[in-house]
């Protein structure tokens, strides 16, 4: 885990109030696994507390690391007036990210709105050549506004679906109706998911009833970040856990309850 100061080399408006930030990381883009993330230093002295944000992406050969959030709140707003050369400091990678070890297998990934951003690294991980996976993709959102995070995806060689609410970009529907047509027609050697409260917990189901294994990636209120506190914790078949150190990513079977508090996710802190 690092903790040091890193270079702004591009901080964007996306669409709305959704921003890309890219830092300068050298020497931090090997120690990066999808679905990790790191807690950023704001220096407001009224947000003492840093502030989660999950991985959208690294470019391990130019060492750049992504970052896309929503400007919620004071500790996003201060991100979103940060400047190219600016410094902003890091600390991580935190946090156990999703198996991506998987090697000519069938996945599928499922996500959902802000749950889009940490699934960015996690196709470009699974769909190298050596590997020989078929990856299945399914994005959903309200609508086509709430989808502009995927220009930033290269989909090439995965097979690709969207589904918003209003039916704006894609086939209307839900991500959930779109996986159960995918798990009954083909067979998937494992889920992952990342997304509303909601839907995880229906992707754990769907993925449960065709025993299929299942990792689901958690976004919860989080203080300290290295499990010094209990702000994050959840209750599971194995005990208390917390997100941020024994999580985000879960296996979908122990989860007892995903927790139906309106938190803050981790990805737009």
């Amino acid at each position: 885990m690092l903790l040091e100061d890193f270079k702004v080399l591009e901080n964007k408006r996306v669409n709305g109030n959704y921003f890309l930030m890219k830092l300068s990381s050298q020497n931090l883009a090997e120690k990066c696994k999808a679905g990790q993330f790191f807690m950023l230093k704001m220096k407001n002295e009224i947000t003492i507390l840093r502030r989660p944000i999950s991985i959208h992406n690294v470019d391990k050969q130019n060492g750049v690391i992504e970052f896309y959030y929503e400007v919620k709140g004071r500790g996003t707003i201060e991100m979103a007036d940060k400047q190219e050369g600016d410094l902003i400091n890091l600390q991580g990678p935190l946090g156990n990210g999703f198996k991506t070890d998987y090697e000519g297998k069938t996945l599928l990934i499922v996500g959902g709105g802000m749950g889009l951003a940490p699934l960015k690294y996690l196709v470009e991980e699974l769909k190298s050549p050596e590997k020989n996976n078929k990856i299945i993709f399914i994005a959903g959102g309200r609508n086509k506004g709430a989808l502009e995070i995927l220009k930033n995806f290269n989909f090439g060689g995965i097979e690709f679906h969207i589904v918003t609410d209003d039916g704006s970009l894609g086939n209307k529907g839900n991500v959930i109706e779109m996986m159960k047509e995918i798990v009954q027609e083909k067979h998937i050697d494992a889920v992952m998911s990342c997304g509303p409260h909601r839907v995880l917990e229906l992707v754990g189901e769907v993925a449960g009833k065709k025993e299929i294994y299942a990792e689901i990636s958690l976004e919860e209120r989080m203080a300290c970040g290295v499990k010094a506190c209990v702000g994050c914790s959840i209750k599971t078949l194995q005990g208390m856990k917390k997100v941020c150190h024994d999580g985000p990513v879960f296996d979908s079977k122990i989860i007892v309850e995903v927790n139906p508090k309106d938190n803050e996710p981790c990805s737009c802190s």
